[in-house]
């Protein structure tokens, strides 16, 4: 049934962002809509003028994965079924309550993690019977290589965090658990694997509990096991914030590959801090494709991806980027508040290209005037140096006029929340 709202149309247009670009091309959206979505996504709703051509979605946000619910703790996932074009990493929310854990498992990928909010306790052992165990706070991180058994609890406040694995088709409903093989292993051979009667296993789960309510641990190191074969040689916990990063006028970048984190074989990534009005430079990676987490704020990506190629996209916290190997891109804070998000790759070593340093160090600049038609105002503000996030004054990126700024900010003000 089609209901005639012209009227109550009317009187909201004026309220409600329309696409139709500053020179008047497009036209009003009248129709059925998500004005919030919309409000989310300026720049999907009124795209640059400069992007063309067709690109595949490259934006997907946790918040319309599917959510597993669990006495302990919940989860979801976004992995090439929800994202199809991500096909290097996939990635996994976890929150665990107090006591909550993430049971004894392992994975045929590789896993690294970012704690997000309170605070964890780590267990694994490796090949060679050697084992470890840490407590993970806000910005630490662990990785597990493929294979090594872990297992991951919730101390007092909880924690919540993000996982990463090293292929786009993996889901955390795969997970190789403890319980699962148990509850698919016949008694009889459970009882001549330990050496103890069938009995000790009648009350085994039936099938996997993936997480459980579990009892809130004690101090760490009444926790540790003596190991006759000694600890792992290299640490599986990485305290990403104690890093000093690079700084510059726009913001801050904290690189973490195997180079400093040497277990992390398979993924590198950076922690990046964009301030209000800066931009992460254009760019490009030339190792693989990036997969992106946004922690908070807000910000714009625009992708070129060649033959006249290109595309925008808004990002929130919460959301999930993806940009293809080799394509030119930028993010763009486009709010009020720092903007915090990580690149990451499915790669032993951080690496990417610096438009700016490139043309700076390419002989003779004859080359760039002619090609670009540009003169000294841009040749002569070249730079040799590499700055990641770059910010000059009287160039920065403000929101686009008072609606969208309020509405991004408050999603509820054009209802008068």
């Amino acid at each position: 049934m089609i209901i005639n709202n012209t009227h109550q149309n009317q009187i909201i247009y004026s309220n409600i962002p329309q696409p139709i670009r500053d020179d008047g091309t497009g036209a009003t959206d009248p129709g059925p809509r998500d004005i919030l979505r919309d409000i989310e996504n300026p720049d999907m709703l009124v795209p640059p003028a400069t992007d063309a051509g067709l690109l595949p979605n490259m934006k997907f946000s946790f918040s319309d994965a599917n959510m597993i619910l669990k006495d302990g703790g919940w989860s979801r996932e976004v992995t090439v079924r929800e994202l199809p074009v991500a096909t290097t990493l996939a990635g996994v929310k976890m929150r665990l309550t107090p006591g909550g854990v993430s049971e004894a498992h392992w994975h045929q990928q590789a896993e690294w993690s970012i704690m997000l909010l309170g605070s964890a306790r780590i267990t694994a052992v490796d090949q060679e019977g050697r084992n470890f165990i840490a407590d993970i706070g806000p910005g630490d991180l662990w990785y597990f290589p493929p294979g090594i058994p872990h297992s991951i609890q919730g101390l007092e406040k909880g924690c919540e965090f993000l996982l990463v694995f090293d292929d786009g088709n993996f889901s955390d409903m795969n997970t190789l658990s403890l319980s699962d093989w148990f509850a698919h292993t016949p008694k009889d051979v459970l009882s001549a694997n330990f050496g103890v009667p069938q009995s000790a296993f009648d009350r085994i789960p039936k099938g996997q509990v993936y997480i459980y309510q579990g009892t809130l641990p004690g101090p760490l190191e009444n926790q540790k096991i003596q190991d006759p074969y000694g600890s792992v040689p290299q640490s599986f916990k990485h305290r990403l914030l104690t890093q000093t990063p690079i700084s510059t006028s726009g913001g801050r970048v904290r690189i973490v590959d195997s180079t400093n984190f040497p277990v992390s074989k398979t993924i590198a990534a950076a922690l990046i801090e964009i301030y209000p009005g800066a931009i992460r430079e254009l760019h490009w990676h030339p190792n693989n494709d990036e997969w992106q987490y946004y922690i908070s704020g807000q910000a714009r990506m625009g992708i070129f991806a060649g033959n006249g190629t290109a595309r925008t996209f808004d990002f929130r916290a919460g959301d999930v980027g993806y940009v293809p190997f080799a394509t030119g891109h930028y993010i763009q804070n486009t709010g009020n508040q720092s903007l915090w998000y990580l690149e990451m790759f499915k790669s032993d070593r951080f690496a990417d290209v610096s438009l700016n340093q490139w043309l700076a160090l390419t002989p003779p600049l004859q080359i760039i005037e002619e090609n670009l038609h540009v003169g000294p105002a841009l040749v002569d503000a070249l730079r040799k140096e590499k700055w990641p996030v770059v910010e000059y004054p009287g160039f920065s990126y403000y929101p686009k006029g008072q609606y969208y700024s309020t509405c991004i900010n408050n999603p509820g003000s054009q209802y008068g929340i």
